[in-house]
């Protein structure tokens, strides 16, 4: 943490990141929490995740701080069953809603998609409106899955991706996956759903305020995300311009594994970790 990943993820405590997001909140920008973990496969230890991220959204509430929370459906129960991972995404949208708060369903490697839009669309059909889904546009399928949830009226958050995967499933040129996302943005933004347009590409940014423009989306219609300590001028310059910029505050004990599974899986992330640790 102190050779530098303390720039990227908001400690090891609550209290940590209910710091990061507290001094977030003062620049005018919205944040949403994430307790770092994934694929747990023992049912006790899901029912203390669940718990602890129950926790983390009622000091977030109770603080009064313009937060979320966002999480990985391998965290709260797939890796045992779907319909267990259903009914504690259930319990948290639940919560939420009584804190008004939303939640947010990070979507993981391409094998989980299939159960994590089962679990998305449930929800749904639950009643539950501020539920945010992922959906990254270096998948092939993530096209024809976006356009299966406009009927619905979905809540969606367009990333790139960062898993590896094989070219069969994802395109592993990036200018495939940048134009992936502009297909993704057009079909889109002011059309059917709420888009919180995840990129610190101000080629992407610019397209969507363009579009926004010649749409006539309002700023309330749409939203900018963004990852905790990457281009943190620039999440304020969009801001103060009148646009919602969400950040996303990452921590937990389990940083470190998590951070280098993923700077293992992808050169990408690496050069983007090491690109941005001295841009601001």
């Amino acid at each position: 943490m102190r050779l530098g990943a303390s720039r990227f993820v908001a400690g090891e405590t609550l209290d940590t990141a209910v710091a990061a997001v507290r001094r977030l909140n003062e620049k005018g920008l919205a944040a949403s929490v994430t307790l770092l973990g994934e694929y747990v496969s023992d049912q006790a230890h899901v029912e203390r995740v669940v718990a602890e991220h129950e926790a983390i959204m009622r000091r977030l509430g109770h603080e009064r701080l313009n937060a979320n929370i966002g999480f990985k459906l391998t965290n709260v129960g797939l890796s045992i069953n779907e319909a267990l991972a259903l009914e504690n995404s259930d319990r948290l949208a639940r919560l939420g809603e009584s804190l008004s708060m939303g939640i947010r369903i990070d979507m993981e490697e391409s094998f989980t998609v299939d159960a994590t839009l089962r679990v998305y669309r449930a929800l749904l059909s639950r009643g539950h409106r501020d539920v945010e889904l992922a959906l990254q546009s270096y998948l092939r399928r993530t096209e024809a899955d976006l356009r299966a949830l406009l009927p619905l009226h979905p809540k969606v958050r367009l990333v790139k991706g960062a898993y590896l995967e094989t070219p069969d499933v994802a395109f592993p040129d990036k200018r495939d996956v940048d134009a992936a996302y502009l297909r993704l943005l057009e079909l889109a933004l002011g059309r059917e759903a709420y888009v919180c347009v995840a990129t610190h590409d101000d080629r992407l940014i610019d397209r969507a305020l363009a579009l926004a423009l010649e749409r006539a989306v309002p700023p309330t219609g749409f939203e900018f995300q963004m990852l905790y300590g990457i281009r943190q001028q620039r999440q304020v310059e969009l801001a103060r311009a009148g646009h919602r910029v969400l950040i996303s505050v990452s921590f937990g004990p389990e940083w470190y594994p998590y951070l280098m599974r993923r700077l293992a899986e992808r050169p990408a992330n690496l050069f983007f970790f090491i690109g941005n640790y001295f841009r601001r």
